[in-house]
């Protein structure tokens, strides 16, 4: 069993546990308009997935303003904020804190990422809800960071997330004009 702290009191979380190494499953979230979000499995891009409870907190906005500055530093890597907030709060969110360099996406429908990610808080105050993790995924769709943050109130470790992402990254342009390189 999976568990984190929630102020202080442990709390469990339920769903798959997906490891570094893991293919991380793709699964469909909903963006603020009401369109579908993939999130996970091979793609043309490397993926962060933040997750976190709610934007509608003071750490879960504050972790999103980070990663929307970090984002358009970016290059051939989406970051996406996974929370179960309804898409319109989202999309309000996003346009009074000036959110336009990542996608947001909420999983509240099925929370069928919550269950494939393992990160749906089972017991305790916030049960329903997911708690804050970090999630770096290739290209190939291979899970290459994971971080589970110990406690739901503190922010994650941004630089440990950043570092892996830029290990997974593939630079822009290849060394060949657009031909593979030997």
């Amino acid at each position: 069993m999976v568990t984190t702290k929630l102020k202080g009191n442990e709390v469990e979380l339920s769903g798959a546990t997906l490891n570094v190494g893991d293919t991380a499953p793709v699964v469909t979230v909903v963006a603020k308009d009401l369109s579908d979000v993939q999130v996970g499995g091979k793609n043309d891009k490397s993926q962060v997935v933040v997750v976190v409870p709610s934007l509608d907190t003071a750490v879960c906005a504050a972790e999103t303003r980070k990663f929307n500055e970090e984002a358009a530093k970016i290059e051939n890597a989406e970051v996406i904020v996974v929370s179960m907030d309804l898409p319109f709060a989202m999309g309000r969110f996003c346009t009074t804190e000036g959110i336009e360099n990542l996608t947001v996406g909420s999983d509240f429908r099925a929370k069928a990422f919550a269950k494939s990610y393992g990160v749906l808080i089972s017991t305790g105050a916030l049960a329903g809800v997911t708690c804050r993790a970090i999630f770096v995924i290739n290209a190939s769709g291979i899970v290459t960071y994971k971080e589970i943050c110990p406690e739901i109130t503190e922010e994650p470790n941004y630089d440990a997330a950043l570092a892996a992402l830029n290990t997974t990254v593939e630079p822009s342009s290849s060394c060949c004009g657009g031909g593979s390189c030997h």
